[in-house]
């Protein structure tokens, strides 16, 4: 395979039938399994397994000893942290070949998964999400929402920028670093104010 929209390290092992975007990096001891779907600007690190048929969208950066197994889905401006894990398979036996019953698992844009976080196969997490370090993922999270501890509960909401969000008698919250104005109403957060505006 011809290297040259992409950096690869020589010790990256890289299989028939993948698609690797424009400027993604991918570093010492990752395996990029084949049916696999890289976006531009991605960066892996060290020690990075992409199962058959993953998708990863553009801008998405995986840190140390992520295994991304078939089934998962990431789309753009994902962060997935160092030694996270995902699953693919709710009922797993050695004995048992399962792999006709690998669940789908959807990161929606802009999510943050923190270092040495589980995400139960089947999970969605949406968009701009934030998990915690450690986190235990055993049901849907919210769009923006922050989760938390083991099996995570939701603890709060954030902003686009990764900000805490304190939201006012209105229901109204204001990104400390952005000027993004944010709005709570039925237990769901949508931005309503982009800063440029």
């Amino acid at each position: 395979m011809e290297m040259k929209d992409f950096f690869a390290h020589e010790t990256v092992v890289i299989d028939d039938g993948v698609e690797i975007g424009t400027g993604t990096r991918i570093w010492h001891f990752s395996h990029i399994m084949s049916g696999s779907r890289i976006g531009n600007n991605c960066n892996l690190g060290q020690n990075v397994v992409v199962s058959p048929d993953v998708i990863l969208g553009n801008n998405v950066k995986v840190q140390n000893n992520v295994s991304i197994y078939t089934g998962v889905i990431c789309e753009d401006d994902v962060f997935l942290g160092p030694s996270m894990v995902f699953t693919n398979v709710s009922n797993p036996r050695s004995a048992i070949i399962r792999r006709d019953k690998y669940v789908k698992t959807m990161v929606e844009k802009g999510a943050t998964i923190g270092a040495n976080a589980t995400i139960v196969c089947g999970n969605n997490i949406g968009k701009f999400a934030f998990i915690g370090a450690g986190a235990v993922v055993t049901r849907e999270v919210k769009p923006y929402a922050l989760v938390v501890g083991n099996p995570s509960k939701q603890v709060g909401w954030m902003s686009e920028y990764g900000h805490r969000l304190e939201f006012n008698s209105e229901g109204v919250a204001i990104c400390p670093e952005s000027g993004d104005k944010y709005k709570l109403h039925n237990d769901s957060v949508t931005k309503i104010q982009p800063s440029n505006e």
